[in-house]
């Protein structure tokens, strides 16, 4: 077997048990952009996250792969002014996608539903369990070590400095993640553990909400704070 069709096999394991539909949708999943923290790999992890909260909550997994596979379709940089659109303009991707895939209208809408509200940007209610579903997988990787990892690789790319060095926790000042990466925490990071839709994913949520907690606490002590 060529390395390139290994490669590709290799990729669709990790979307078991619907091999052969992650097979025709990954070639439509990212644009291509350098962005760590939104490639193959953060698929993989929120397809990770799907299974475990579908095993304890249901779900339908084509509708869940195909909204895992597309929620990131189009790429929005993270301090774009178009940032609130991008699951809603990722969701219009989808429906075409789909559309010409032959899925039904009412799973186009299912999944379009699960993308458009997977964004805690968007500020959109998920009202099925499949887009309640994928915003906690999603979510969820926003949070513990991986939550701090991906923090800080945007962070770098975007040019933001750690921390301010003359108040890192903000108290005498405004918090501003455009400019201090430790301030995310507080801005967001810290709040995504509130919001959880399902009982098996509030429950991770809160493990990895405490790693978040633990790693800012000892950051802070390492700066003398």
């Amino acid at each position: 077997m060529q390395h390139a069709e290994l490669d590709k096999l290799d990729r669709r394991m990790h979307f078991t048990p619907l091999h052969n539909l992650a097979e025709t949708l990954l070639p439509h999943a990212l644009e291509p952009a350098k962005d760590g923290s939104h490639d193959l790999s953060h698929l993989q992890r929120v397809w990770h996250n799907v299974r475990r909260i579908v095993d304890e909550e249901g779900g339908d997994l084509r509708v869940l792969l195909a909204a895992t596979l597309l929620h990131d379709c189009v790429s929005v940089e993270k301090n774009s002014p178009l940032r609130a659109q991008a699951s809603r303009l990722s969701a219009d991707k989808a429906r075409g996608i789909l559309a010409r895939l032959g899925w039904s209208d009412a799973e186009i809408e299912a999944v379009a539903h699960a993308i458009a509200a997977h964004s805690f940007s968007a500020a959109l209610a998920p009202a099925t369990l499949e887009a309640r579903i994928l915003q906690d997988a999603d979510r969820l990787d926003a949070l513990g070590a991986l939550g701090v990892a991906r923090t800080f690789y945007v962070s770098g790319r975007l040019g933001l400095a750690l921390y301010d060095p003359a108040d890192p926790t903000a108290r005498q000042r405004e918090l501003d993640d455009a400019r201090f990466t430790l301030d995310h925490f507080q801005t967001k990071l810290l709040h995504l553990a509130e919001g959880f839709q399902t009982s098996c994913g509030a429950r991770l949520a809160q493990i990895r909400h405490a790693r978040l907690q633990r790693f800012r606490q000892e950051l802070l002590e390492e700066i003398g704070e």
